[in-house]
Formats: structure tokens, C-alpha cells, sequence
């Protein structure tokens, strides 16, 4: 039933659609409503409610050598270190940390060297910053249940659980936050195609009981240029759900392709992304530029509140 209810929505124009009532869909059990009547989100992290009625900054911190932007070597520990402390200094809310690649044609690398890395990095973190929200990239239940264990707050699995079917089983037994993204190869329309997956999923984690759900529409994975592009345009339709969306499109080849350069030249180009995304409702970017992204939060900001 809920695949067909989902089909039956129609694009009128770039930014106005309709849809028809989603019955299967479950909405996150910490919404509240403003005086205005807006729902609201929030995250449970750690027994405390972080309000997403701002949106959030989630810094990218790499520890795979492999990965297709930036990297920090977790054997220099003063220089990982300086690098978090400029990114919550630079107005980062929750660091997301990884050690296996999972940039397009990458080999990932296998589950201990994965563990190994995080561990170290994840470690020297918790260990300065005691309260500051962490979030694990990690597709194996085996990774992600050991990180919990030294600390990790939110579970950011790639993979969608098809990787590691226990996964959601772990998450709802920590009771931590789990990221549900959209990887695989997506047929036309793009959106409906992705809102059925989200919809879909998201019933199931909540009926196994995972309380919070961020759902990613997973730009650059499985998407050609084309649906990249159409997913942002219509990417209010994920507020159908009623669960906090995530946007990673920082520095992406959806960029720098058509933009004829390299990762290391789009900066510009994903600020403009990210405010595109913060437009049509995104509730957390994710990103290597946390300045940047902040400034542009606090522009979006000001103009809403204006």
C-alpha cells in the first residue's frame, strides 16, 4: 500500500507539488510545534534534546587515506586535534568521523584496519571533548557497535543496512540516532523513487525501535548528474516524512564536473548547494567547510527571521 500511495505524487511546478496522505509513515517522537504552528525536530543525543529548529553543522572528518577531498592522519595526534578544535571553534555541532572510503570505484578497506583508525581518532576525541556529539560513517554492525562503545552518539550508515542487517537491530538497543540513506542506482522520477525507499525504511527502523531517524536522499550515490540536481530542486518533499534531513553535497563531483574543475575549487559552488538545500528545508549539512557552511546558516537565518 505504501508503494502505491507514494507513486501517486505529482511535480506542478519546480517548488510546488502535491501529495497524497503517507499512512505508513511514522513521524520522529521528538517533534514539537512553535507558536507559529511549524513542526519542529529534534535529536535525542546523549539524554539531552538537540533542537534542529536551527539548522545543524556536521564537520567531515576523514581518517581513510583513500577518501576523495581531505584526510587527517590519526598517527599526529596534535595535528588531528588542532584540526577538530578549528571545526567546533568554526561553529561544528556534531563530528562526523570515518576510516573507509566510500568515494565512487574506492576499495574499501577491511574491518580492522577500519577499526583501527577510528578507534585512534575516535579516542583522542572523547577524550578532550567530552559532551561534543560524534557521529560514525560505518557500514559494519561490528564497527559501529565498538564505537559505541568508546563514545559514538549517531550511527551514519551509507549503506542503508543493506551491508549489515543486524544494524538497525544495534541502533535501536544503544538507542542512538541512526542516518537511513538512499544508495543505489534510482529509476525515474528521481524523487518518488527516493521518498518510497525513505518512507519504506523508515517504518520498519521505527517498528524495530529506532526512535531517531535522519534520513539522507544520498547525493552522488547511484544518481546520474541529472537526478542529482532534481533531487535538490525538489528536495522540500522529504518534509513529508517528518524526520530531520541531511544534505552531503560538500565539495561532490555533481560540482565540480559540470563545473569543469576539481574538488579543491567548489567551494563556492557548495555554499551555494548548501543554501539551496537549507531553502527547501535541510536540517543538517554535512561538510569539510565549517565556516562557510555556518556563515551561510546564519544568512539563512537572518532572512527567515527578518
Amino acid at each position: 500500500m505504501g508503494k502505491k500511495v507514494t507513486k501517486n505524487l505529482f511535480f506542478l511546478k519546480k517548488r510546488t507539488f502535491f501529495v497524497l496522505f503517507l499512512p505508513k509513515t511514522w513521524c520522529n517522537p521528538n517533534i514539537f510545534c512553535n507558536f507559529a504552528g511549524q513542526m519542529e525536530l529534534s535529536l535525542l543525543i546523549r539524554n539531552r534534546l538537540m533542537s534542529l529548529s536551527r539548522p545543524r553543522v556536521m564537520a567531515i572528518i576523514n581518517f581513510s587515506p583513500d577518501s576523495f577531498y581531505t584526510s587527517c592522519d590519526v598517527s599526529h595526534e596534535s595535528d588531528l586535534l588542532s584540526h577538530v578544535e578549528e571545526a567546533l571553534r568554526s561553529g561544528a555541532d556534531i563530528l562526523d568521523l570515518g576510516a573507509c572510503s566510500t568515494r565512487p570505484n574506492s576499495t574499501p578497506v577491511d574491518t580492522a584496519t577500519e577499526w583501527q583508525l577510528l578507534s585512534r581518532g575516535l579516542d583522542m576525541i572523547r577524550h578532550h571533548w567530552h559532551d561534543v556529539p560524534i557521529s560514525v560513517d560505518t557500514f559494519r554492525a561490528e564497527v559501529a557497535e565498538r564505537a559505541i562503545a568508546h563514545g559514538a552518539d549517531i550511527i551514519n550508515d551509507v549503506s542503508g543496512a543493506k551491508a549489515a542487517p543486524n544494524m538497525w537491530d544495534l541502533v535501536a538497543r544503544h538507542h542512538v540516532p541512526y542516518v537511513l540513506t538512499h544508495a543505489q542506482p534510482t529509476a525515474e522520477p528521481v524523487m518518488v523513487e527516493v521518498l518510497h525507499f525513505l518512507q519504506q525504511y523508515m517504518d520498519q527502523l521505527h517498528r524495530r525501535g529506532v526512535a531517531d531517524v535522519i534520513i539522507d536522499p544520498g547525493f552522488g550515490f547511484g544518481k546520474t548528474m541529472e537526478q542529482n540536481y532534481a533531487l535538490l530542486n525538489q528536495l522540500e518533499v522529504l518534509q513529508t516524512l517528518c524526520a530531520p534531513v541531511l544534505v552531503g553535497v560538500s565539495r561532490k563531483s555533481m560540482l565540480y564536473k559540470p563545473l569543469q574543475t576539481t574538488p579543491d575549487e567548489v567551494l563556492a559552488a557548495t555554499i551555494a548547494a548548501n543554501t539551496l538545500a537549507l531553502e527547501r528545508g535541510a536540517h543538517i549539512l554535512r561538510v569539510h567547510d565549517v565556516a562557510a557552511a555556518h556563515q551561510a546558516i546564519n544568512i539563512f537565518q537572518l532572512t527567515h527571521n527578518s
